[in-house]
């Protein structure tokens, strides 16, 4: 059926059930070796952290030009290594002026 709209292959869906039949019924992804990661160093990492702690304003571009890595990763090491995250304002409070009041 899957076949007849084109969607997989015989032989995918073939090998897709072959470890379920073999009694493997996990469906996460076995852990495999892959390209280590060349900009979430523990270098890098401090590194951030440092400057964030001297100056908070600092934009993720600026961060990522001083240490020569991508927005993504600058991105990736703030909200996943150093568990930091915007906060929200929801507003400001209108100030009272006499014209107001």
């Amino acid at each position: 059926m899957l076949v007849k709209v084109d969607a997989v292959s015989k032989k995918c869906v073939f090998e897709w059930f072959k470890p379920f039949k073999d009694g493997n019924e996990a469906v996460k992804d076995e852990p495999r070796s892959g390209r280590p990661p060349t900009s979430t160093t523990p270098d890098n990492i401090e590194r951030l952290r440092r400057m964030l702690a001297d100056d908070r304003r600092l934009s993720l571009r600026m961060i990522a030009e001083e240490l020569k890595i991508s927005l993504d990763s600058v991105s990736n090491i703030i909200n996943e290594h150093l568990q930091k995250r915007k906060k929200k304002v929801d507003g400001f409070p209108t100030l009272l002026r006499s014209s107001n009041v």
